[in-house]
């Protein structure tokens, strides 16, 4: 049977389903019916409950409620029974202060666990209706106003992630209509304040840590017009649009998204908001599109592909994409890579975008120049370089894709520089039984108390992603333009008593600790990067300077 082009996202939806009810207890005499972690109720691995699985539950009200091809879960009982069951978990799992936890014991997570698991909650209990049993839904409902006034509070852990602030604005109205309580009405208003003081007007992007990220800019539509469909404020309308002109550039010729040019790293892409808007914003649609048939090419990341954690996002953001596709209008605007003669460069991002007849090169300069080149007429992936990665001779795993705002940047018509050091990746660190035993001694001590809470949330964050660890390493990366041939040159200057072991250029990898990424993409074996030999790495420690250089021309 031939399925219509929207089918995908309910088909690959659909097919994890399973997956999710694997991963939840469905026995009724289980003291954790309706919990989503496995690890903690079955195999026993993890020592609490991790609050995010419970985001499941808005994939079984929707399968429950919604008649998608080929869902053999509409209208079942033991789907509503088991609905009804983690709700119910979710509500018992709450910390008194309105908290819930993802990744440790009183993590008391602000958005992660929090708000996201709040606005599934919502959804969810909405979608159900009247079926729900009166004392289910005066008890989560409870839960649901405690976790508001938690998220409307605003966040205590270094949060700077944009994606995060629009989730908790989306969460807390939410919760505001459900329980018409002007008091989260204020705190809406607030948070959106907060949301707009990480969005660039001027280029369209927002925040993620220090940077852009495609990824979850696509996010930030998502959670934005989910708001939007029932608060149409030009202000909402406005960052909407932005943000999808923005993340059109990164919607590539041979049909992949985002990834490694991002501030986070992340290949992802939530579809709902673009096809929420795909009738208002003609680019919305267009991107939607594109997307749309790469998920069908198994040219994005599928749920199927995703981890235990973070499946149970993807699902109803597939779902919810299905029930409000837009049929598309028989002209679309042209994305960015199928015009000709752009030259764009976004100077508070660092963003540089060019597409000429033969070519579309896009960079990231705030990180180290990380680059990629596309042939137009074909869409195959030319370059794809990450910048260069080595270790030292202290075993410091160091490299230029960083972003540091003392990174020297420029760009022109003929082409781009960066310049800068080179950092010590922080991500390679691991826990050890010492660690973990003292990491949960400290959380059964003081974990009680919302303050050390937060302020370890932080800690971790800055130990594991940002900061500066600059190494006596100063590299200049340039990028020339002539005549459709394009040079790439890389030049590595050694400063103080410091020796390379190992080097390499030219690849795709990833350093910053992000969760959500680095998922396995075939375009990963479209190009190869290359080790430098121990004679250029002699060269190099011995002269203190070496240059290398890549040449395209088709």
């Amino acid at each position: 049977m031939a399925h219509e082009i929207k089918d995908t996202y309910a088909l690959q939806a659909l097919d994890q389903i399973p997956r999710l009810l694997g991963n939840l207890d469905r026995n009724p005499y289980s003291p954790t019916y309706g919990c989503f972690h496995r690890d903690y109720w079955l195999d026993k691995t993890s020592d609490f409950p991790d609050a995010v699985r419970q985001f499941g539950v808005h994939a079984l009200a929707l399968i429950y409620k919604h008649d998608f091809p080929g869902n053999i879960f509409f209208g079942q009982d033991k789907i509503f029974a088991w609905t009804v069951a983690s709700l119910d978990y979710w509500a018992n799992i709450q910390h008194k202060d309105g908290s819930f936890d993802e990744f440790y014991p009183y993590e008391r997570g602000w958005v992660g666990p929090t708000a996201f698991t709040t606005f599934t909650a919502i959804e969810a209990l909405d979608l159900l209706g009247d079926e729900t049993p009166p004392a289910i839904v005066e008890r989560v409902r409870e839960s649901i106003r405690r976790a508001a006034y938690f998220i409307a509070a605003g966040q205590r852990e270094e949060d700077h992630l944009a994606n995060h602030h629009a989730m908790a604005c989306l969460a807390v109205w939410r919760a505001y209509r459900l329980l018409d309580d002007s008091n989260l009405r204020d705190g809406y208003e607030r948070l959106w304040d907060g949301f707009l003081g990480y969005h660039n007007h001027d280029e369209g992007w927002s925040y993620e840590y220090d940077g852009v990220d495609p990824g979850y800019l696509s996010a930030v539509v998502s959670f934005l017009s989910k708001i939007y469909q029932d608060n149409s404020e030009p202000a909402i309308y406005d960052v909407i649009r932005e943000s999808v002109e923005f993340c059109a550039y990164f919607v590539y010729p041979d049909g992949f998204y985002a990834g490694s040019l991002g501030s986070r790293n992340t290949l992802h892409f939530y579809p709902h908001g673009f096809e929420i808007m795909a009738d208002k914003l003609p680019m919305a649609a267009a991107v939607a599109d594109a997307m749309l048939h790469s998920l069908a090419d198994s040219k994005l990341v599928p749920p199927k592909i995703m981890s235990d954690r973070y499946v149970f996002y993807r699902v109803p953001e597939f779902l919810q994409s299905y029930i409000d596709y837009h049929q598309r209008p028989n002209e679309l605007p042209p994305l960015p890579y199928q015009r000709t003669g752009i030259c764009e460069y976004f100077p508070r991002s660092q963003i540089s975008a060019r597409s000429s007849e033969r070519h579309y090169m896009i960079a990231n300069l705030a990180k180290g120049g990380v680059l990629k080149v596309f042939n137009r007429q074909d869409g195959h992936l030319l370059i794809n370089d990450c910048g260069l990665i080595g270790q030292l001779d202290d075993g410091r795993v160091v490299t230029s894709q960083w972003i540091d705002p003392e990174y020297q940047c420029q760009a022109d018509l003929h082409g781009w520089e960066v310049s800068g050091n080179m950092h010590a990746v922080p991500s390679n660190k691991l826990f050890t039984p010492v660690k973990n035993l003292l990491f949960r001694f400290a959380l059964v001590i003081l974990g009680w108390h919302p303050s050390f809470s937060h302020s370890l949330k932080g800690r971790i964050r800055k130990a594991l992603v940002l900061g500066r660890r600059p190494v006596p390493v100063r590299f200049r990366r340039r990028l020339k333009v002539e005549d459709e041939v394009i040079t790439l040159i890389d030049d590595l200057y050694l400063d103080a008593n410091v020796r390379f072991t190992a080097l390499s250029t030219g690849d795709e990898f990833f350093v910053r600790y992000v969760p959500q990424s680095r998922y396995f993409q075939s375009q990963e074996l479209s190009v190869s990067g290359r080790n430098l030999d121990l004679s250029e790495i002699d060269r190099l420690n011995s002269q203190r300077h070496l240059s290398l250089e890549c040449k395209v021309q088709t």
